[in-house]
């Protein structure tokens, strides 16, 4: 197989696909027709001498040829296309772009509010979607281009991402301010020990951030209630007695009384994550830069 005697456009037909799972759906994705789409992927079987996507209930499956090959395809995709934007200046107050984020809802609720903020003033054209991605999936989204960036912790374990701190955030204790069991504005060990308490995450099972720390004091608390969302929890504390451990900046921005630890917790760190094909982006290098300032001011 020649590189010279293969039609490029071949692979972003077979990586939409992969992407889709379904030819109609790549049709209209690409702005062609289905019979144009079967006619690509022919010639991509012919080319790779496999199947590469099987017909199944659940949607076009790819072989295990096609596994092997997605990444690299889709990392030379993501490359193409980042040395087409630097062949211009990148220009944000003027420029017509969306940026893909995967954050959680609670890292949504503090840092998109300024962001956005920010781009309707000196970035009008700018658009941002966010949807939070497993970390086991950043790497494939951030390498295809599916994703402009990961906040997060720093994914340091996954390969070619680059990383740069973008927040630093210590929590407090959040209450209702009609509590009837905390009197005043401080809040003992044994206090807090005695409340019941909210405890936020995706996992189902096991102690979280705040309950590693205690248990190394050899001390536990009263978790009456599991979510995997963060941003129920505020009503949640403000019609019941139940505390919950947040970023102290998301309870300045609540109606609830903010009550310092009685316990060191270390404070937990947002980074932004990115992938090294885009490292020389203009338009990812622009975010990059603005974003620390806009969560600062």
């Amino acid at each position: 197989m020649r590189l010279t005697q293969t039609d490029l456009n071949l692979f972003i037909v077979f990586d939409t696909i992969y992407t889709e799972r379904n030819l109609t759906r790549t049709a209209e994705v690409l702005n062609l027709t289905q019979p144009a789409i079967s006619n690509a992927l022919n010639r991509l079987r012919k080319t790779f001498n496999d199947q590469l996507y099987v017909r199944t209930p659940q949607g076009m499956m790819p072989t295990p040829i096609a596994e092997n090959i997605i990444g690299r395809v889709q990392e030379a995709l993501h490359l193409l296309s980042a040395s087409l934007h630097e062949s211009g200046n990148f220009d944000a107050t003027t420029a017509e772009k969306e940026f893909h984020f995967s954050m959680s809802d609670m890292a949504e609720a503090l840092m998109l509010p300024p962001l956005l903020k920010y781009l309707q003033k000196q970035a009008p054209g700018i658009s941002v979607s966010s949807y939070q991605i497993p970390r086991d999936e950043a790497a494939k989204e951030l390498s295809s281009g599916a994703l402009d960036f990961v906040i997060d912790i720093p994914l340091s374990h996954v390969p070619d991402l680059c990383r740069a701190p973008l927040s630093t955030e210590d929590h407090v204790c959040l209450i209702n301010r009609d509590h009837p069991l905390v009197v005043g504005d401080s809040l003992t060990l044994d206090e807090y020990l005695t409340l019941g308490h909210i405890h936020v995450s995706s996992r189902r099972k096991g102690m979280g951030y705040v309950d590693m720390t205690l248990n190394k004091m050899g001390k536990k608390r009263d978790i009456r209630l599991r979510l995997q969302h963060y941003m129920i929890a505020p009503g949640i504390v403000q019609t019941s007695n139940l505390a919950w451990t947040a970023p102290r900046a998301l309870g300045r921005s609540l109606d609830l009384k903010v009550l310092e630890l009685p316990f060191q917790l270390d404070p937990v760190e947002w980074y932004l994550n990115w992938h090294k094909s885009a490292d020389g982006d203009q338009a990812n290098q622009w975010m990059r830069r603005i974003l620390p300032e806009v969560l600062k001011a």
